[in-house]
C-alpha cells in the first residue's frame, strides 16, 4: 500500500525541516511525499531542494502562486498517486516514527475507507510542552452538527474516495477541512476507523488557533457549511464544543 503525504508551504523555513525529518524517519517506506509551495519569499524552496535527494525519488514538489492553503491542498490531491492520502502541515510533524506503518497495517487489515487518530498541540518555544491533547475517540458523525470532527491532521483516506467526495472548497478561508470531512463522513457515510494513537504534533498559532477572530470566522463558516448541506445547527449548539475543548486543555495539564 502506497501512502501519499501532502504538505503545503508558504514561508515555512522555520518549521519545515521538522516536518520533513519526521517523514524521513518513518519506518514505513512505501510512500510519496508532495510539497506544494505558494511561491515562498524566504528560504523554503532551498530547504526543499536540500532534502530532495534524501527521498530518493519519492518527493514531488512545485512552487507557484496559489489561492490559499485549500487550493494548495487540492493541487496535492490531484498530483497524488498513493492508495491512501493524508495531509501533514508545514508547522507539524509526526509524533513517532511508526505512524505510516500503523496506518498501512490498519488499512490492510480492515475493510475501511479512512482512518483517524489523535493529535496534540505544543508551545512554539517548547515542543515537549503539551498545550492541548485533541482526542478523536469520542467522535460520532452526529457530533458534526456541534462543529466537532476527527482531528484533520490525523485523517487518511483512500484516494478512490476523493472522486466521490470532491476536493476542498476554496470558498472557505478556515473551515474547508470541516466541510470536506462532513461530506465524507456525514453525507457519503464512508467507513472509518479510529486508532488510539497520537499521530501528529502541532504547533499553536496556525490559521485555526490564532485568536478570537479565527474562532468567530470558524463559527460563521461552520454555520454556512451545515446549512448548505441541509444539516440543522445554530450558534448555541456550536458553542458547546468549546466546553469539550476546555476539558481537553485541563486533561492535558493533568496528563503532561
Amino acid at each position: 500500500m502506497k501512502i501519499t503525504i501532502i504538505t503545503t508551504t508558504y514561508n515555512s523555513e522555520q518549521t519545515l525541516p521538522d516536518t520533513i525529518n519526521s517523514i524521513l524517519k518513518q519506518s514505513y517506506n512505501n510512500y510519496e511525499y508532495i510539497i506544494i509551495d505558494g511561491e515562498s519569499k524566504d528560504n523554503t524552496v532551498n530547504i526543499i531542494k536540500k532534502y530532495e535527494k534524501q527521498f530518493k525519488g519519492k518527493l514531488k514538489w512545485i512552487s507557484e502562486k496559489d489561492k490559499g492553503i485549500y487550493d494548495a491542498m487540492n493541487k496535492g490531491l490531484l498530483l497524488a498517486s498513493g492508495d491512501v492520502i493524508g495531509i501533514l502541515n508545514s508547522d507539524d510533524f509526526y509524533t513517532s516514527n511508526n505512524i505510516l506503518e500503523i496506518i498501512a497495517k490498519n488499512f490492510n487489515e480492515n475493510n475501511i475507507d479512512a482512518i483517524y487518530g489523535d493529535i496534540h498541540f505544543v508551545n512554539n518555544k517548547d515542543l515537549n510542552k503539551c498545550i492541548r491533547y485533541y482526542s478523536s475517540k469520542i467522535f460520532k458523525p452526529y457530533l458534526m452538527r456541534f462543529g466537532l470532527m476527527p482531528a484533520h491532521p490525523s485523517f487518511y483516506i483512500k484516494r478512490e474516495k476523493i472522486h466521490q467526495i470532491g476536493l476542498y472548497d476554496t470558498s472557505y478561508k478556515i473551515a474547508s477541512d470541516f466541510d470536506f470531512l462532513l461530506r465524507a463522513i456525514y453525507l457519503k457515510k464512508i467507513k472509518t476507523l479510529y486508532i488510539k494513537k497520537d499521530f501528529v504534533t502541532m504547533r499553536t498559532g496556525g490559521v485555526s488557533t490564532s485568536g478570537l477572530s479565527s474562532h468567530a470566522l470558524i463559527m460563521r463558516e461552520h454555520l454556512t457549511i451545515l446549512k448548505k448541506n441541509g444539516i440543522y445547527s445554530n450558534v448555541l449548539l456550536l458553542m458547546l464544543r468549546y466546553i469539550y475543548k476546555i476539558y481537553e486543555i485541563i486533561y492535558s495539564k493533568i496528563l503532561y
